[in-house]
């Protein structure tokens, strides 16, 4: 079995962003000569999340604004106690998880018509890593 790890760091300029990183696993399958396996894409951070979606902006628009619905930001958090002011990006997380597992086949992402990757960040303007780690024969 053959294992391969890469590392993406961002550090978004928006405080909320959703960023196309399909090529960039694509590439990490590519570089892993994995042929048959599974490919996991992770966070690293609590505040950030990796989802796939189809790639449209209307629906990106809907995505936020569900999002805000269900986890507005608001200044009365109890997780801003601690100093923070990020309780709504830690509840937008659990809402749409931390990481994705996709499978590999053929040595190529295993996506359906519309799938792509995104990066959601959901408390920016700094730092923050995503893992790929793809295992197989």
């Amino acid at each position: 079995m053959k294992a391969y790890t890469e590392y993406l760091t961002f550090n978004t300029q928006k405080r909320r962003d959703l960023i196309r990183i399909t090529d960039t696993v694509k590439e990490a399958v590519k570089k892993s000569g994995v042929k048959e396996g599974l490919c996991l894409v992770s966070a690293m951070h609590l505040t950030a999340a990796v989802i796939i979606q189809d790639d449209e902006e209307g629906l990106h628009e809907d995505i936020w604004e569900w999002l805000e619905r269900l986890a507005p930001f608001k200044p009365n958090y109890k997780h801003h106690r601690t100093g923070e002011d990020n309780g709504d990006a830690h509840l937008k997380n659990l809402l749409v998880h931390l990481q994705v597992v996709l499978p590999i086949t053929n040595g190529q992402l295993d996506l359906g018509p519309w799938q792509e990757i995104f990066y959601a960040e959901f408390d920016g303007q700094r730092p923050k890593r995503v893992i790929i780690k793809i295992i197989g024969d």
